[in-house]
């Protein structure tokens, strides 16, 4: 099959034939149609993480795919041949921008017939990187202030719906060329993070979801309530100020979920929150894809489509 591949740290990306991926018990095989790329697929492919995962070469690229099931293992039990899934595989079965990729039972949700392959695609890392922010870790509930950064980005758009689906009020920060687009996906309040400050903007929140780190977030700590609680997927508390400030500090690695991914695609399926596709390109411009993603501007997610 043809994979998007490098062969080395900061190789270039090129496209190969390699070996399906073997099929497992517990798994299906899946012919993809679109793959959507995420800021880790850069970050890896710099060497960023070797210290804490080292990868094996030629190292296939993409965490998100959206499919038709072709094989099924002895032991899947609610997945046929023909159906149209979508997941973020785990670490070992990552690699969704080929022509078929391997995914675990457990991993995976059903397509809705009303949501095409390209948004499915879209959906798996970044929506459960947000439901786990806001739901599992950040327990958010009706009436809460959230304050949401980077809220025109792939998680942030989908961050954004979640928490208002759940009845908070939702800050975030964007540039103003993204204004109405937070703005249309629920933001109650914007800050155009070239001209404001929002540590001096707002005070007095439940809780906060930080996907920038450094000094964005630091300063996060001020802007909550006593108790209140910061979830960073970027960076750690390494001055203690959860302690200064007595709120809470978490920091975490999404994990994959099938039966979360099909609790959040229902939602979509209802319209209760949309998918925002900035960009598709074909696998054959994957480079030029990523050398997009780097530039940092996307809304919402760049999907590849492979079928």
């Amino acid at each position: 099959m043809k994979a998007v591949v490098y062969k080395d740290y900061t190789a270039n990306i090129e496209i190969i034939d390699i070996e399906k991926p073997k099929l497992q018990d517990k798994s299906v095989l899946v012919e993809v149609h679109a793959a959507s790329i995420n800021p880790i697929d850069n970050i890896l492919h710099a060497g960023y993480l070797k210290e804490m995962l080292e990868l094996s070469f030629p190292h296939v690229m993409g965490y998100d795919v959206s499919g038709k099931v072709v094989e099924v293992g002895k032991d899947v039990l609610n997945v046929k041949v023909g159906d149209e899934v979508f997941a973020r595989p785990n670490q070992e079965d990552a690699g969704s921008i080929a022509e078929f990729a391997r995914i675990q039972e457990n991993e995976l949700a059903i397509k809705p017939e009303n949501l095409s392959h390209i948004d499915a695609a879209s959906v798996p890392l970044a929506g459960l990187t947000a439901w786990q922010a806001l739901v599992t870790k950040g327990n958010i509930k009706q009436g809460d202030k959230v304050l949401i950064h980077a809220g025109s980005g792939g998680v942030g758009t989908l961050a954004i719906q979640i928490a208002k689906h759940f009845g908070a009020t939702v800050a975030t920060t964007t540039s103003s060329k993204n204004t109405e687009l937070v703005k249309s996906l629920g933001a109650d309040l914007i800050i155009d993070y070239s001209t404001q400050s929002f540590e001096d903007e707002l005070s007095d929140y439940d809780l906060v979801f930080d996907m920038i780190g450094g000094d964005v977030l630091a300063k996060s700590f001020k802007v909550l309530k006593k108790g209140g609680t910061l979830i960073s997927i970027k960076g750690q508390d390494t001055e203690n100020l959860a302690k200064k400030y007595s709120v809470n500090f978490k920091w975490f690695f999404m994990s994959p979920d099938g039966a979360m991914l099909t609790e959040l695609v229902t939602l979509i399926s209802q319209g209760t929150i949309k998918t925002i596709i900035d960009s598709t390109y074909p696998m054959e411009q994957a480079s030029e894809a990523f050398g997009k993603l780097a530039e940092g501007r996307t809304k919402g997610k760049i999907v590849l489509t492979i079928k």
